[in-house]
């Protein structure tokens, strides 16, 4: 639905991502020239790799150890045609479409574990009020399934503590799956701050969105990008927040990642890429036509 995102005051930060994001880099670095290209590991901590709770705008004192993303040996999967027979029809077959996609912490490194709760309640959505304060709500019409999976890296060593989210939703179609994305744009650009729960707040948001062709987005039909400050009462801030969303067909997977004392904003970007690049690898799997 590259028509109803379009592109926002993201779109020159969304250079920055470039290789990283539209190149869906599980495992990818850049030519020379920009453009991306396999690569048989992820980005380490502290270098940049390719795409919710806390992170710090720089490394901390001595002895602080950044987290390191999982090396991987997956390559880039180039976009199949979707097969609209495989597409779930009723919410239980679209719930067992969601365990074949989303990930697990094996997928995002031996350093993540998971966080308690660990997974959200499948008949509630999440809501952004004319107050841009998040509620939730039963899930809407055009929702079979929606999960969220919650992560995260304990603080070590004098790094705080690094909170990862994943989520994958399964709409009816792709007509309504590329609405999701729209509306996400459109709730960064009606609300760059937001207050996610009590003591907890993102500030200073931007988004872009890119469809499938535009500049180095050869991967997911819409990809769109978030990223701002993450403030908190209990660990501080402002730290790096990031968020990443991809769609194929009826299915959007999204990563978020809040950083804390001592991690940067390329550590989430390596966490960010790793994490949606397995569940766009999966849903292509599940829901493309085979080759030949």
């Amino acid at each position: 639905m590259g028509g109803l995102v379009g592109q926002s005051r993201g779109k020159a930060g969304l250079r920055t991502w470039g290789c990283a994001m539209a190149g869906l880099l599980l495992v990818a670095g850049c030519a020379d020239d920009g453009t991306p290209k396999a690569a048989t590991s992820s980005g380490a901590s502290g270098t940049s790799a390719a795409p919710s709770d806390s992170g710090g705008p720089s490394p901390g004192g001595a002895g602080a150890s950044a987290p390191a993303a999982r090396p991987g040996a997956s390559t880039v999967i180039a976009m199949p045609p979707l097969d609209e027979s495989k597409q779930p029809r009723t919410a239980a077959e679209a719930r067992g479409l969601l365990g074949r996609v989303i990930i697990g912490e094996q997928d995002l490194g031996p350093q993540v574990v998971r966080s308690t709760p660990f997974e959200s309640d499948p008949g509630r959505w999440p809501v952004l009020d004319e107050a841009c304060v998040w509620q939730t709500e039963g899930l809407p019409d055009d929702v079979l399934a929606t999960s969220t999976r919650h992560f995260h890296i304990p603080a070590e060593d004098g790094r705080g503590r690094v909170r990862i989210s994943a989520t994958v939703t399964v709409h009816h179609n792709r007509e309504e799956s590329g609405w999701e994305t729209a509306r996400a744009m459109e709730e960064v650009l009606r609300c760059p701050e937001q207050k996610l729960r009590e003591g907890e707040d993102l500030k200073k948001l931007w988004g872009g969105a890119l469809y499938l062709g535009e500049q180095l987005n050869a991967w997911t039909e819409d990809a769109f990008s978030e990223s701002g400050d993450y403030v908190s009462a209990q660990d501080g801030g402002p730290y790096p927040y990031i968020w990443s969303q991809a769609q194929f067909g009826p299915v959007t997977m999204a990563i978020s990642a809040k950083a804390a004392k001592g991690v940067t904003n390329d550590d989430l970007t390596a966490f960010v890429a790793q994490g949606t690049s397995v569940m766009m690898i999966q849903a292509k799997q599940q829901l493309g036509k085979a080759a030949g």
